[in-house]
């Protein structure tokens, strides 16, 4: 009997290296090796158009009894897919997967997604056709932030959404800062982090951060940003969970702790099968107070420290 499931195990491994082999060569750049002692995969699936251009990220983790009893595990990045749309696809690669039991089964999945993306692409055309209105050039340009929502949403206040229009043109990317890895029963967790001064360079962040097909492929891209407004004394803040629930607004609250001015930290997070439970906040917030430490946006805390050991007097000792 041993013989028997070590052979399938064989074969499965095989069958696995056999078709990673073909995607990467069909696929070219649009494949990409996350882990491959734990055989996580991902692929970036575009309709192929310029205009609506819409793009999903496909993660995969190839179980060891794949593909002849078990399916792949998979997860599907993509801002704009939520609800009913997305319910829908995964019924769809379900069925896929029913019909084709113990056979090779990612092209067709990654077809039908792509299939997907250009069903969806047609009915924005019709959407966009049949409201022909007279936008403001303000809202032209929210509707090009539209056409790349892998780059996520910044939730704003509607009296701060001019920043975003503010210098457009004339502002440069920050530099971005990528941090050291933790990982922990097969998740990976990394930092990256870039000074900011206004919310249109956390978008340039976002945007440049996603440009990565390793970083664009994480299950979650969690960030958080505090901008001071030296003008008003006051504090634009903003953080995003991208999936993982809370964790946004602890990483925001770690940045209020530090009192970090003037930063925005990104935790990408690529999950290995294994659930982390509380665990996986714990590195969230190590990893990016590490990244803040090493890049010196503490130094605020540090002196407000040292200053308040400095101000305390010392205790009288007691006489005998």
């Amino acid at each position: 009997m041993a013989d028997i499931i070590t052979s399938e195990d064989e074969g499965d491994l095989q069958a696995q290296i056999e078709e990673v082999e073909a995607l990467s060569s069909i696929y070219g750049d649009e494949w990409c090796v996350i882990d491959e002692a734990s055989r996580i995969f991902c692929i970036k699936i575009s309709n192929g158009l310029d205009d609506p251009k819409l793009t999903a990220c496909l993660q995969i983790i190839l179980p060891s009894d794949y593909p002849s009893a078990a399916p792949p595990i998979y997860q599907i990045n993509a801002a704009w897919l939520r609800g009913p749309e997305r319910t829908e696809l995964a019924n769809s690669l379900e069925d896929l997967y029913v019909e084709h039991a113990g056979e090779s089964i990612l092209y067709l999945w990654v077809e039908r997604i792509r299939e997907f993306l250009l069903e969806k692409s047609q009915s924005l055309e019709t959407v966009n056709q049949s409201e022909n209105v007279n936008m403001t050039a303000e809202e032209e340009d929210e509707d090009d932030d539209e056409e790349v929502p892998d780059f996520g949403m910044l939730k704003m206040n509607t009296e701060n959404a001019h920043l975003f229009m503010h210098h457009a043109h004339d502002e440069e990317l920050p530099p971005i800062k990528h941090g050291n890895t933790i990982t922990d029963r097969r998740s990976t967790f990394q930092p990256h982090l870039a000074p900011v001064v206004t919310p249109r360079q956390v978008k340039m962040v976002l945007e440049k951060l996603y440009e990565n097909k390793k970083i664009a492929s994480a299950t979650h891209n969690i960030y958080a940003y505090r901008i001071h407004c030296e003008d008003k004394n006051s504090f634009l803040q903003d953080c995003e969970d991208d999936g993982e629930t809370a964790a946004g607004g602890r990483l925001l609250h770690l940045l209020q702790i530090l009192d970090a001015r003037n930063v925005m930290v990104v935790v990408s997070r690529w999950y290995g099968g294994i659930l982390l439970g509380p665990d996986r906040f714990k590195h969230i917030n190590n990893c990016a107070r590490n990244i803040l430490v090493e890049e010196g946006f503490t130094a605020c805390t540090d002196e407000a420290n040292k200053s308040a050991v400095k101000s305390r007097k010392p205790k009288s000792k007691k006489t005998k």
